[in-house]
């Protein structure tokens, strides 16, 4: 080592780097999170070295024993992090041979800080994926029994926001279900080109030591190695689907949100959230404020900020490694740590939801909601459905002008703009009747909704678990 430059890679330089440039390139303050999966990829590393001959036995010991030593002070506080070694991989080597003297530099013997990186992220990102994958699972399951909870319950439901048609509560959360479940399916997809290992690419053109990358794959928990030595170490796209996932995530759960905040409101007053998920304003004593949907329906713009600095930051770089992709860890270890607190937020508040079934219904019955159930009776009475569309039209302007719902008009109100309108008119008037009816597999019909939930919660069940087994 050059001691005038005082760094692992000094051996042709002439001068120390500048202070600046030194703190300016330097990663470890935000990599250091990665020691646990480094100093992991560096045992596995070394194990396979002895087994193809290239460490002795008792070399290989030597470095384990050091490796958690190391991980040891760095899990009690004690470690000596150092800007000056960059990052977390030269900081934890630098201590191993302080610890285990020259043979702790035979470690690094068949690799690259390059193949080395790429393979921490991708063990690191992985282990995230599982604990993410929990969180969903309990996010999808409280949806679920809620749901099966509230599938009688009646409330309007919206298109462009005003009311449509009237739906149950159970059914909208089923919606909602559907939405995380396909974001679960991206997860667990993208877990798999995660699971691909880099270690034994070296800078970019493999090595020429006789490395069996399989051994170290499979140590690992990878499913397979890396094909292709440029590209290991230059790949990032695992890191933006990650990301991708986590934005279409975040706009699901900000959709969410957005509807918490409206039920919450006076104006709308459909559900309750308990006082722990709210807080409280400083002027005002009676408010009492959805902040934490509010603020998951705020961190959506983070996580989209960070998709597209990634997708710049990968733009125009050529094969292979680049510095430009130090830029990589910051962005998404803060979409890990936004997912990872969203999602543990709704998690924890969805089944506490307190719906308000009276006031739910009251404002189903307001804005003519069973208009269409109208239209679809004429239709089966034999009026053409243009036909029926305009007869509907002219009994809703005559509700609007005496302030009253279809269903509370009488027969002879509704027979003077059509004389198909019988007494049994009123069955499907009801929101009870107009729900009931949609009565096949996605509709909203209360027995459709228990349905619709036995049937998430089933599949749930065989979804549920084994991505960590298959991969660690």
């Amino acid at each position: 080592m050059n001691q005038q430059t005082n760094q692992s890679w000094g051996g042709r330089f002439n001068e120390p780097t500048d202070a600046f440039v030194e703190k300016f390139t330097a990663s470890v303050d935000f990599d250091r999170r990665l020691y646990h999966h480094d100093i992991r990829g560096s045992m596995a590393h070394a194990t396979m070295l002895e087994r193809v001959g290239v460490l002795t036995v008792e070399e290989r010991d030597t470095i384990l024993e050091g490796l958690a030593e190391v991980e040891k002070e760095i899990e009690s506080g004690q470690f000596p992090w150092s800007v000056a070694l960059e990052d977390v991989h030269m900081n934890i080597e630098a201590r191993l041979t302080e610890k285990i003297g020259i043979t702790g530099k035979k470690l690094h013997t068949g690799r690259s800080r390059n193949d080395q990186v790429a393979t921490d992220i991708r063990l690191y990102l992985r282990d995230e994926i599982d604990t993410l994958e929990a969180e969903l699972i309990r996010l999808r399951s409280g949806m679920i029994e809620l749901a099966d909870r509230e599938a009688d319950t009646i409330m309007p439901g919206f298109t462009h926001l005003q009311t449509a048609q009237p739906v149950t509560f159970g059914h909208h959360l089923l919606a909602w279900q559907e939405m995380i479940a396909r974001d679960h399916e991206r997860l667990r997809d993208c877990r798999k080109r995660v699971n691909v290992m880099p270690l034994g690419a070296a800078a970019l053109a493999g090595t020429t030591y006789p490395i069996d990358r399989h051994v170290t794959a499979e140590l690992l928990g990878f499913e397979r190695p890396a094909e292709n030595s440029l590209d290991a170490v230059s790949d990032r796209d695992f890191a933006i689907e990650f990301v991708s996932f986590a934005s279409l995530l975040l706009m699901h759960l900000s959709r969410m949100s957005e509807e918490l905040v409206l039920w919450t409101s006076a104006q709308f007053d459909f559900i309750d959230l308990p006082d722990r998920f709210c807080t409280g304003s400083s002027i005002m004593p009676q408010k009492k404020n959805p902040d934490v949907p509010e603020l998951v329906r705020g961190k959506s713009g983070r996580v989209y900020g960070h998709l597209v600095g990634l997708l710049t930051l990968m733009k125009s770089q050529p094969l292979a490694y680049n510095k430009d992709n130090q830029e990589d860890k910051e962005p998404l270890f803060d979409t890990l740590d936004t997912v990872k607190g969203c999602l543990k937020a709704f998690a924890d508040m969805v089944p506490a939801i307190e719906a308000k079934a009276d006031n739910m219904h009251e404002a189903a019955r307001r804005g003519f909601s069973t208009a269409t159930d109208l239209a679809d009776y004429l239709v089966r009475r034999g009026v053409a459905f243009r036909d029926a569309h305009e007869i509907v039209g002219q009994s809703v302007a005559h509700g609007l002008e005496r302030h009253k719902d279809l269903s509370e008009m009488s027969l002879a109100e509704l027979r003077q703009f059509s004389t198909a309108i019988d007494e049994d008119v009123f069955e499907v008037l009801t929101l009870e009747g107009s729900v009931a009816a949609r009565n096949h597999i996605g509709g909203t019909a209360p027995d459709q909704v228990r349905a619709a939930a036995q049937r998430a919660r089933d599949a749930l069940a065989t979804t549920a678990g084994p991505t960590a087994a298959e991969g660690n």
